[in-house]
Formats: C-alpha cells, structure tokens, sequence
C-alpha cells in the first residue's frame, strides 16, 4: 500500500468509492481484526478467535472468514452472504490518522481522515460521493468518520480486554483440524481461544471485575461464536460439490 494520504474536499471533490463486495477489491481476506465493542455482532455471523503479532507479540481478536489465505467464504455471487461485515474491512480504503492543530494557543493532536491513494475502490465514475459538488461532506462519508472513530475506541478497549485475558491466563492456543465432504484436509495454527477450564475456576470477584468491565460478556459472545465453524464448513462444502 502507498503511503496514506490526508483526506480534503479540494485534491479529493471529484472521488467516488465503489462499495459492492468483490474479491477483487480487496475481500477476499481469511479474518480481519476485531474488538470486543462489536462481537455482539460479529459473533452472529463468524468465529471469533486470537492472534498474536509475531513482530510485536501484542495479542488481538479476528472474525474468520475461511480456512486459507485469500479465502473468503462469504464472498457468494457477487454479494457478502451475512447480517454484519466487520468495520475493519467497511472502513476501506480509509484509514485514521493524526494531526496537530493549535486552538487558542494551545496545542492538540486531533483524528482525521487519511485513504490509501491507490486503493481499487476509488474511483471518479461509480460508487458513493465523498462531497458534495458544492462543498460539505455526503452522509456517506460522514459515516466514514463515524466508523474510524468505533474502530480507534474499540481497539483502545481491546487492549485492555485482552490484556486482562492475559493476565488471569485465559488465553490457549489451539489447533483447528477440519476435514471437508470431499475428504480434503485444512490445518489451522496459529490461533488462540478461550481457556473454558480456567474461566470456570476463576473466583467470583474476579468474575465480578470482568462483568463490570463488559469483558465477560465478550469471553462469553468469542466462544458462543465458534459454533459458527459448522458455518463455514457448510459454505466450504458446497463450493466444493
């Protein structure tokens, strides 16, 4: 990706962004991130599981879209066959960013708008305007901002989730073996769940703590959601019938 570039009404008037769903504007991702502020949901649609970052070792939650690289299961004729698509892969081709601004005298570092330049989204001819031929920005792009700004909260509160999974030991990681119809095999590493046999011996005021927090509603919506594999064997199988 070129460097992001910030977001104006003046070098930008004339963009449009296609907003249908098509692997060949970026979708056929295998899991995108997510957070704990949108699992209610996520978890009705896919799997959420962990990850670790193997340069950085910071942990983070994904919905799982397939079993392999560039595959997206939910990619269906042309269409994203689920309720929800996370905001990390609706938020495309923008992204957030950061810039001072001095207001009366004093100096704030305020969230913008920034688009990856090359991103085969953008266009001029087809899609949703980000401004208006006479100025000021399109409901469509104000919707932009607003998905930024839940995406920026939620990874915040993220962190905290799961540093707070680390702490009590709560994650493991775990290897998924799934066989399809066809007797072919997939082997998913990698990935880390919930520990339910050290949730269930946590004490009542640590589970107390969590609650109050929210996070033992999220614990509890990441495994409910693994249910939805048989989903996406499903949607596996019969692609391959």
């Amino acid at each position: 990706m070129n460097k992001p570039v910030l977001l104006n009404s003046v070098d930008h008037k004339d963009l449009k962004i296609i907003t249908e769903r098509s692997a060949k504007y970026g979708d056929n991702l295998w899991y995108t991130v997510t957070f704990p502020l949108e699992f209610r949901s996520v978890q009705a649609n896919y799997p959420i599981f962990f990850q670790k970052d193997s340069q950085t070792g910071q942990f983070y939650s994904v919905a799982l879209f397939g079993f392999q690289h560039k595959e997206n299961l939910y990619l269906q004729d042309g269409k994203w066959n689920a309720s929800y698509i996370p905001l990390t892969v609706r938020r495309q081709p923008f992204l957030i960013g950061q810039q001072k601004v001095t207001e009366d005298g004093v100096e704030q570092v305020q969230r913008v708008i920034h688009l990856d330049p090359n991103h085969p989204r953008i266009n001029e001819t087809e899609g949703e305007a980000l401004f208006f031929p006479y100025g000021g920005n399109t409901p469509y792009l104000d919707e932009v901002g607003d998905m930024l700004e839940a995406i920026h909260h939620g990874l915040s509160d993220s962190k905290q989730f799961i540093d707070t999974l680390i702490k009590l030991e709560l994650l493991e990681s775990f290897t998924l073996d799934v066989q399809l119809d066809n007797g072919e095999k997939h082997q998913m590493i990698g990935f880390y769940t919930i520990n339910e046999d050290t949730l269930a011996g946590l004490s009542a005021e640590v589970l107390g703590e969590l609650h109050q927090h929210g996070y033992l509603n999220a614990i509890y919506m990441a495994l409910a959601s693994q249910s939805n594999i048989r989903q996406l064997l499903n949607f596996k199988n019969a692609q391959n019938s």
